[in-house]
């Protein structure tokens, strides 16, 4: 898809990504991001009589962990690209649409099959993403007010 950016200036990008898979992304990745190192690794205790608290710690085999994972490795190889591409977009404040040719051609050339373990590894990426995608006009505002 073809996105114009609100400054009339700056120029058309093409994104392979849907937004709607960007925003799901952003979303899962604030789930994430929220969870604590796990205080009570032997717990054999009832979650109910915990108050539901072991939800917000990391294990192991975190469903959410899993399931932006699962979501990025099913992208495809330009997906991904466009992911990573917009992480970098977004990493610096300085950056703008002008820069995503240049940020989508190195991030075609560092391309790997870890693509998933990287940007899960990344603890700004919900905020970079957000980021990446203001710096090309576009927002999460309208996917976000219908899924949350």
């Amino acid at each position: 898809m073809v996105i114009r950016s609100h400054q009339s200036d700056e120029p058309a990008v093409d994104l392979e990504i849907a937004l709607a898979k960007v925003c799901f992304i952003i979303i899962k990745g604030r789930e994430f991001e929220v969870k604590e190192e796990s205080s009570d690794d032997d717990s054999g205790s009832n979650p109910v009589d915990d108050a539901e608290l072991d939800v917000l710690e990391e294990s192991p085999d975190d469903p959410v962990e899993e399931e932006i994972t699962s979501l990025i490795d099913e992208l495809t190889v330009d997906e991904q690209i466009d992911l990573v591409a917009l992480n970098w977009l977004g990493r610096d404040e300085d950056n703008t649409a002008t820069d995503w040719p240049e940020l989508r051609r190195q991030a075609a050339e560092a391309h790997n099959d870890r693509t998933s373990q990287y940007l899960i590894g990344d603890p700004m990426l919900p905020d970079n993403l957000e980021a990446g995608l203001a710096a090309l006009g576009l927002s999460c505002a309208d996917y976000e007010e219908q899924h949350l």
